[in-house]
């Protein structure tokens, strides 16, 4: 099974790092919400982790509580998790999360789920550069169309999106894996955009400072 664990009152779920992201929408129950958009990418969660996600306007970083992860070097690490006070050592779930593979790929994947009363997804013509400030939890850009996904209380999610005036509705998800047969890598003038990269197909991954690279090395 590809869930794990799921805790609603905990407010977490645990997911093999092959789990479909929208399989991990299916399974929550009304009101609980991963922090990512119901966009089906490429390499499941674990894909969307070592990106460090996709469309997100807030720190994707504070939502994944743990991670264990095989290393290039073969060996099976485990960073944080549900609960992570009396845990010694470094620290490398942070790391891990936009390390786009260097640091290895992800196995298992502890996430941190919020409530919300209400959810809505529009897109209407425009661009991230155009709509300015954005309050809406996830947005991002597809040639010419921009979409914007709230939840929370209801009328939190109307004045979130009401920077999109006249946006319609998207009320099947996206599948957008059979734009990227080679991988999802990042690309200058990508039709695909969030506020952080364009996506491209082939995988590239940006390039990483000497330091990482060295912590990357000795896993």
């Amino acid at each position: 099974m590809p869930i794990l664990d799921l805790s609603p009152g905990d407010q977490t779920i645990i997911v093999t790092g092959d789990t479909p992201v929208l399989e991990v929408y299916a399974a929550l129950p009304p009101g609980l919400f991963p922090p990512f958009p119901p966009v089906e990418l490429p390499g499941g969660v674990g894909g969307l982790v070592s990106r460090g996600g996709f469309g997100q306007t807030f720190f994707f970083g504070a939502e994944v509580l743990g991670v264990t992860f095989r290393a290039p070097s073969g060996r099976v690490v485990r960073a944080g998790g549900r609960t992570v006070k009396n845990v010694q050592g470094y620290d490398l779930t942070r790391p891990f999360v936009g390390s786009f593979g260097l640091m290895g790929e992800a196995l298992e994947v502890t996430l941190r789920l919020r409530p919300g009363l209400g959810v809505r997804h529009v897109s209407a013509p425009g661009s991230l550069e155009a709509l300015g400030h954005i309050t809406a939890r996830f947005a991002w850009q597809d040639g010419g169309e921009l979409h914007l996904l709230h939840f929370g209380h209801a009328r939190e999610v109307e004045r979130s999106l009401a920077a999109l005036p006249g946006g319609m509705d998207v009320t099947s998800p996206p599948d957008l894996t059979s734009r990227f047969p080679a991988g999802m890598g990042v690309g200058v003038g990508a039709a695909l955009r969030d506020g952080r990269f364009g996506w491209v197909n082939g995988g590239q991954a940006p390039p990483v400072p000497p330091l990482f690279a060295r912590l990357s090395a000795s896993l």
